[in-house]
């Protein structure tokens, strides 16, 4: 009863004209850069980033503006899955099984409208689990003490690589390579600059927006130069039969079974730190076929294909802001740079920040309420139009990504220096994916390096530098035993399931 008032007061913050505009601006954008294949919901954030510091919006509208966008490019998506066999962004690699055979046989618009539907019961259905279990998990997180904490952030770290990640160990040099651009600076126990070469622009540490801003807005630009010409990323021509948009009703009713169960395995995937949405929309699909596919036509344009993967990996992006905002312990990708946003308008996230910021935490959660309703209303009248935007070339594109990233960053620090911080960062990050090397550990590291120092210093204060303080409390030890299952499970159970979902593309491409 308690949450539901808090939501009350949340939607009181929420339905402004400027947060139901910004929502409304949010959810279109997102949904666009969804359906770009490559760009994706976390270079969609950190693109915007910069945006939203050049408008001088304030905490809540910030946030409202980013998350609509995350959730507006979790449902683009399945756009370009469906009408090109191309998922928009990983998630949405299983809905190309289904999707693009029903595209193949007219029904992309059915298919286009049942995914939207399915989107919207999926984040709707986490929404919810969003406003009930956050709270009690805060009340579990007020019980962490520096040793807890300090397991907390290493189960973030040995989970977030996922069980989706193609190797555990650059996974691990990842969130170590952040861990020490996060140590750049001056320590503010001692005194002493670390990794500052005599820099004084590096005093200060390096700001994690730009560092974001770098990684993964401009090392696309970089990678798309790197492209030019041959052809890569130039998108198809959309000459998909739309046919039948709006979806009957027979086919809502058989289709929502499948809807209300991948929205719950779905949220789940989310909740657990690093399972993310791919592992929600993986596992959603894979047990509605062995749950419903008795005639084995899930792969050939099955719309109870389509809705499973949506509703699941939309789910997963709503649990995910689970652990971000209970815990300050990010569960996605996005979640990640959405954190990095917290923090940057000094904002913390985790136990406290449903007591001392209750008009930010509850008015984003309405105003997701508010996101999935526009999505729901825009994404099945406005799929002609979304069509056609996959037609926006690259050359066209990136520019415009560059433009936005230089400009929001001088905007936010008006420094010249941070501009050359964000192209080495640009570098890197185009280096680190031509390695194969996952970039969102790296921000996790700049984002949690030093409260995890911190914490680990405390310890050892509180405990005169005995070190079994880490095991001290039963919370303590079970966190360890979840980051070591969290670090190892992956290098188990990951090689198979890439397989399995490596077969399953090939096989729809096949088709």
């Amino acid at each position: 009863m308690e949450s539901l008032n808090s939501l009350l007061n949340g939607f009181a913050v929420a339905l402004t004209w400027q947060h139901i505009f910004l929502a409304f601006v949010g959810c279109f954008l997102g949904t666009i850069i969804g359906a770009l294949p490559g760009l994706g919901p976390s270079n969609g954030v950190a693109i915007l980033i910069p945006l939203a510091f050049t408008l001088g919006l304030e905490p809540t509208a910030a946030m409202i503006l980013l998350t609509s966008v995350y959730y507006g490019a979790m449902y683009g998506g399945r756009i370009s899955s469906i009408l090109l066999n191309i998922p928009g962004d990983e998630p949405a690699l299983m809905t190309t099984l289904d999707g693009y055979p029903m595209a193949q046989q007219g029904r992309a618009g059915e298919a286009l409208s049942l995914s939207g539907v399915a989107s919207f019961v999926g984040a709707f259905f986490a929404t919810w689990g969003l406003v009930f279990l956050a709270p009690q998990l805060v009340k579990v997180a007020l019980l962490f003490g520096p040793a807890e904490y300090f397991a907390l952030f290493a189960l973030a770290f040995a989970t977030l690589g996922g069980i989706t990640s193609k190797n555990q160990a650059k996974a691990a040099f990842a969130a170590a390579l952040g861990i020490v651009i996060a140590m750049v600076g001056v320590d503010g126990q001692t005194g002493v600059p670390r990794f500052t070469f005599g820099e004084v622009h590096l005093y200060d540490g390096i700001d994690f927006l730009v560092a974001i801003v770098g990684l993964f807005a401009l090392s696309e630009v970089f990678l798309f130069l790197e492209h030019r010409g041959d052809g890569t990323g130039e998108g198809k021509s959309a000459k998909v039969s739309i046919g039948r948009i709006t979806p009957s009703w027979a086919l809502l009713k058989s289709c929502t079974p499948t809807m209300l169960r991948s929205s719950f395995i779905g949220f789940i995937a989310g909740v657990l730190p690093g399972a993310g949405a791919s592992l929600g929309s993986f596992i959603s699909y894979s047990l509605e076929k062995k749950m419903v596919d008795k005639d084995g036509t899930f792969g050939t344009g099955d719309p109870r294909g389509v809705a499973a993967p949506e509703a699941g990996n939309n789910a997963a992006a709503g649990g995910a802001l689970v652990p971000m905002l209970a815990l300050g312990v990010p569960g996605s990708g996005t979640t990640a740079v959405l954190l990095a946003m917290l923090l940057a308008l000094n904002i913390t996230p985790g136990p406290l920040l449903f007591i001392s910021n209750p008009d930010v935490v509850w008015g984003l959660i309405a105003a997701l309420f508010l996101g999935n309703f526009m999505l729901l209303a825009m994404n099945i009248p406005m799929v002609g139009m979304f069509v056609r935007v996959l037609l926006i070339p690259p050359r066209i594109l990136m520019p415009i990504v560059a433009m936005i990233s230089f400009v929001g960053i001088y905007g936010i620090s008006g420094s010249t220096f941070d501009l050359m911080v964000m192209i080495v960062f640009g570098l890197l990050g185009w280096v680190l994916r031509k390695l194969d090397v996952p970039l969102v550990p790296v921000i996790l590291g700049i984002l949690l390096g030093n409260n995890m120092e911190d914490n680990l210093r405390r310890a050892m204060t509180i405990s005169d530098g005995d070190w079994s303080a880490l095991l001290s409390s039963p919370l303590a030890i079970g966190l360890w035993i979840v980051s070591i299952t969290g670090f190892v499970l992956p290098i188990l159970l990951g090689g198979i399931i890439r397989r399995r979902m490596r077969r399953d593309d090939i096989g729809a491409v096949k088709d």
